[in-house]
């Protein structure tokens, strides 16, 4: 079985491959002071909440924005897994090309959703990953990754606005029902979420006339995506696993790669 976690600087969202069936999903905190011994007993005890046997787990790839962790959470796997993970990164292939300025810059958690969104639902794809930030990412009709835009996340904004503004509150991201709010918590709601929608809107047809590419596919992931979906004729489909998908994509195009095969001799795995 394949063990495929997604490293982000909120949560690690982990998923279980058994061939191409997606078997099981959990997520864990990005705790920066975890120790090896402490990620591989988390990843473990996940597993069999989850009815999976950690021992039947022969394969782990990883895709991490936060290199602090890596260290542990490598040691873990070898140490808990017994197998070397693959790292998403420079050297990996991943069947699309990036054509930025500074490709080593592209995270590899927007790789691997272009990936998975070029794959899955082919090209000129527009993928948007509503995560910590909310990021746009371009793939044309060859593969080729082109163009990426930034932006801060829902839940980023919601709390900025929260921790910045004294007498603001926390707040519940929802779609308040009428933009013309009336009191303190939907008025924040409605600035958060229509301003999200409009936001998305507003790119997703820049994008697409200033890449001269109208006909593209929109495909949106992350735990929030999907309020935005239902929000939005633009978006064309959400895809709440889309980054597991990408990972297990990327995986088995190294299985024919003669350092895997080594690596699997030496540890003694098929």
């Amino acid at each position: 079985m394949l063990l495929v976690l997604d490293v982000g600087n909120t949560n690690i969202t982990a998923g279980v491959f058994q061939g191409e069936e997606l078997w099981a999903t959990f997520r864990m905190t990005t705790k920066l002071q975890r120790t090896a011994d402490e990620f591989g007993i988390d990843l473990s005890g996940m597993l069999e909440h989850n009815e999976i046997d950690p021992g039947d787990i022969s394969d782990v790839i990883v895709a991490s924005v936060v290199p602090d962790v890596m260290y542990s959470l490598r040691r873990s796997i070898e140490k808990y897994f017994h197998t070397e993970p693959i790292i998403v990164g420079a050297g990996i292939k991943t069947g699309i090309r990036i054509a930025t300025e500074n490709p080593r810059q592209i995270g590899a958690d927007r790789i691997v959703d272009a990936v998975a969104a070029y794959e899955l639902y082919g090209g000129p794809v527009l993928v948007i990953d509503y995560g910590t930030a909310t990021t746009y990412d371009l793939v044309d009709g060859t593969g080729t990754f082109v163009a990426g835009v930034t932006a801060p996340g829902i839940q980023t904004s919601a709390q900025a606005l929260s921790d910045m503004a004294a007498q603001l509150p926390n707040f519940e991201i929802i779609k308040p029902s009428s933009i013309l709010a009336k009191e303190t918590i939907s008025s924040m709601q409605a600035g958060i979420v229509y301003g999200q929608i409009g936001q998305t809107t507003y790119i997703v047809e820049q994008m697409k006339k200033e890449s001269g590419i109208p006909d593209i596919k929109v495909v949106a992931t992350g735990g929030l995506g999907v309020l935005l979906a239902e929000e939005t004729d633009c978006i064309d489909f959400y895809d709440a696993q889309l980054t597991l998908k990408g990972m297990r994509l990327i995986f088995e195009k190294q299985k024919s790669s003669p350092k895997f095969v080594i690596e699997k001799q030496r540890l003694g795995k098929r």
